[in-house]
């Protein structure tokens, strides 16, 4: 078994009804294959019950009092509710540095425990939004914490990108390019998200006039239980977190994915479920999750055909680029987006505007020049690899120190 800790909540009820478990953890389902791997989420608590393997946080309590209150409160396990009492007041500084620091080893604490109950941890999903300041400064100081206490385990990411039209906070630019500084240094795998895309599927494709946030974070769940359904089904062609990132990432920095709402539609730039353009790019590599019981002769020859199709947009020296998946279980009923951020950022940051709030905290300047650099050389490493043809030769330079450090190691000893 091959179990996984997530951090955040409204996954939660999307994966219980699929495997059959009501708000109190007990099994009411009718099908043995909802059990035959449960454990991948889910600790068999008292008395027959199931326990997500969850940790719910943050730096203030009205959400976890939220939490508790709704239909599924009852089914976390009360000691992984871990939160402070004052919020992070929409910066990053804070959820980084200050009041997220006093809290981060409370938070380890109860993933530690977490992790010595699995059998094989093969590693954890965070959800989080990068424009406030609790997901982004405390979401990139726990990745940290995580990376290193559990060096070789999966690491994941699902992060709400600032989008242009739908903002909470003016400042959502510097949390949103201080924190992708970290991602790309502390994960394995980012799915990007933003809450403008949404809406736009909610309205231009499933037609709902008024679309709520519970119809967001339903989309947002449905990608996160179909990413790892075949982990959690059987099925003809599993896949797991970690065969999704050795198909999935070409080069280490570059793991950040768009996430299409459906598959039929998933070269369609209105399905995109991140307010960037792919017909803009071109896409290094892809993957695909089909649910319930299909052909795989049937899906082969599917997909063969959308990849002609769509072949101008793949780039031509990573052949078979489109990772097939087929889980027998069906559901109930990157580049620009870098790209936009960073212009928002480098707005704000030339006039120094708000960075008051940032410094009063303990943060240096610096730290925001670096950041603003290292997500100027992301855009610049996918615009080089998108237009990169499969005649020419590319060295990974960070791949190339690692082998240089090992050999004047070995050299020594």
């Amino acid at each position: 078994m091959r179990e996984i800790i997530h951090i955040g909540q409204k996954f939660w009820e999307t994966i219980s009804q699929e495997h059959g478990l009501d708000a109190n953890g007990n099994y009411v389902g009718q099908d043995d294959l909802q059990l035959e791997r449960i454990n991948v989420f889910y600790n068999e608590g008292f008395q027959g019950k199931y326990v997500p393997r969850a940790v719910l946080v943050d730096l203030e309590p009205a959400t976890m009092d939220a939490i508790r209150a709704s239909p599924y409160g009852k089914i976390f396990r009360p000691d992984n509710f871990i939160h402070a009492q004052s919020g992070a007041g929409n910066s990053w500084a804070k959820g980084y540095y200050t009041e997220g620091a006093e809290l981060v080893e409370s938070i380890m604490d109860v993933i530690r425990k977490e992790a010595e109950n699995t059998d094989c941890l093969q590693g954890f999903q965070l959800a989080h939004s990068l424009g406030g300041g609790t997901g982004s400064g405390l979401g990139s100081l726990l990745l940290s914490k995580i990376r290193e206490e559990y060096p070789d385990r999966i690491l994941s990411t699902y992060s709400v990108v600032p989008s242009p039209k739908v903002s909470d906070t003016v400042v959502e630019p510097y949390n949103a390019v201080l924190s992708v500084h970290q991602l790309v240094e502390n994960c394995d795998a980012t799915f990007c998200i933003d809450n403008e895309a949404l809406y736009d599927i909610c309205f231009r494709t499933l037609k709902l006039t008024n679309p709520n946030y519970g119809d967001l974070n339903q989309l947002v769940s449905a990608v996160m239980s179909g990413v790892s359904t075949s982990l959690r089904f059987p099925g003809q062609l599993n896949s797991d977190m970690r065969k999704l990132c050795v198909n999935m990432v070409p080069f280490p920095r570059l793991h950040f994915f768009m996430r299409p709402e459906l598959t039929a539609q998933m070269f369609d730039a209105r399905n995109m479920m991140a307010a960037s353009d792919p017909r803009h790019g071109r896409y290094l590599t892809a993957a695909t999750i089909f649910r319930g019981r299909l052909s795989t002769k049937e899906v082969e020859n599917q997909m063969l055909a959308v990849q002609q199709k769509n072949s101008s947009y793949f780039v031509e020296w990573i052949p078979n680029s489109v990772k097939t998946s087929l889980c027998d279980i069906p559901p109930l009923v990157s580049k620009y987006l870098f790209k936009r951020v960073n212009e928002q950022f480098t707005a704000m940051f030339r006039r120094k505007a708000f960075l008051h709030w940032f410094t009063s905290e303990g943060m240096d300047e610096m730290e925001f020049t670096e950041s603003e650099s290292n997500m100027q050389d992301l855009v610049s490493e996918y615009q080089q690899y998108q237009e990169a043809t499969a005649d020419e030769e590319y060295v990974d330079e960070e791949y190339l120190d690692e082998a240089d450090d090992l050999e004047e190691e070995h050299m020594e000893e």
